[in-house]
């Protein structure tokens, strides 16, 4: 039998540039890249797991919107919004999974509706196709296949003065190897790209944002 070994280099799927090996996981050889110049980390696609085994791993995530745990945690995000925006602003729940609780929790203290999207889940191509004041991505950005395609058209969907709310786990930025292997939050076969702070502000930079604030629990684009 033939071993595959992983090519030594790889394009970026956010900022193209061709990005070096970094790393091995797992007894399947989950093999991820670095890239030195948006400084993220990311699944070889040959990787990635087939879109059934992806739809059922969301359907596993307890996503009850009555959940008070949920609750808090996607209240950076909530809180947020209601610090920032009236309660007539229109906003888009972007990836928002089998239970929308950001926008449930919003809707219940008062905000207008929220448009719902989701590849899987909530499919509303219509919903694309506005602008929003606001957009929540909250849990979803790690799952990007196409960085460089889903920021261009969350930049897009955003109002001028909009902003882009974000929650994902953030590698540091000197991560080596080891701390890489450490870190629980690669072991979900649908984290496929990672983010550190520096990935973040060429984010800002390379999609028209003004600026970037990242906080422990909370990405704010704007």
């Amino acid at each position: 039998m033939k071993i595959q070994t992983p090519d030594s280099t790889y394009k970026c799927p956010l900022c193209t540039s061709i990005a070096d090996y970094f790393c091995s996981i797992g007894k399947k050889g989950r093999d991820y890249y670095k890239c030195n110049i948006c400084h993220s980390v990311f699944l070889h696609p040959k990787k990635y797991i087939d879109y059934s085994s992806e739809k059922s791993r969301y359907e596993e995530h307890n996503n009850d919107v009555r959940d008070t745990r949920y609750q808090t945690f996607v209240s950076p995000i909530t809180d947020a919004i209601e610090a920032q925006f009236p309660k007539t602003a229109d906003g888009l729940d972007y990836g928002c999974g089998t239970g929308p609780v950001a926008s449930v929790v919003l809707e219940a203290d008062g905000f207008k509706e929220i448009a719902l999207y989701d590849p899987f889940f909530q499919p509303n191509a219509e919903h694309l196709t506005k602008t929003y004041d606001f957009i929540i991505c909250c849990e979803v950005m790690e799952h990007f296949f196409n960085p460089k395609e889903e920021f261009a058209v969350l930049r897009k969907l955003l109002r001028p003065s909009g902003k882009l709310f974000c929650k994902t786990s953030i590698l540091k930025d000197d991560s080596d190897e080891d701390h890489f292997k450490d870190w629980w939050y690669n072991n979900d076969p649908t984290h496929v790209f990672f983010y550190t702070p520096k990935t973040l502000e060429f984010i800002a930079k390379t999609f028209g944002f003004e600026q970037v604030l990242i906080e422990p629990k909370l990405i704010t684009f704007g």
